[in-house]
């Protein structure tokens, strides 16, 4: 963890949609500002599709993402941890910032149902990124 440079992990159960869409427009806004992880509960195979495409008609590629298994050492070493709807699964570590994002899941869900839940998940980027500068 940098003194300078906080972390930031975005948690979701299959780390294929929000928290995906999360830590891409994270790092499309912050730059290097912010180390961006992002991780599962219980990861899917792949991302999902319609966030893939949601997230390109906004100009940010995450097709080179992939879902990843959270591990203790991730959220340990994160700054700031926001879950998703991970519920139980996520961990809690003491004088860890938490914030848990009221989000719908994306899963199984057209281009058209996906577009609001991104812009939502900016709205809250955005928030986030503005506290921690």
């Amino acid at each position: 963890m940098s003194e300078t440079k906080p972390t930031v992990l975005f948690v979701c159960v299959h780390n294929a949609g929000r928290s995906q869409m999360a830590a891409g427009w994270l790092r499309h806004l912050a730059g290097d500002d912010v180390e961006v992880r992002s991780a599962g509960s219980a990861p899917a195979e792949t991302i999902n599709p319609a966030a893939v495409a949601a997230m390109q008609e906004v100009g940010i590629d995450i097709t080179d993402q992939s879902p990843t298994k959270l591990t203790w050492d991730a959220a340990q070493e994160s700054d700031v941890i926001v879950t998703m709807g991970c519920g139980d699964a996520c961990p809690v570590f003491p004088g860890k910032r938490y914030e848990d994002w009221k989000l719908d899941d994306p899963a199984g869900k057209g281009l058209d149902a996906v577009r609001p839940i991104r812009d939502q998940i900016r709205t809250r980027v955005e928030a986030l990124l503005s506290e921690l500068r």
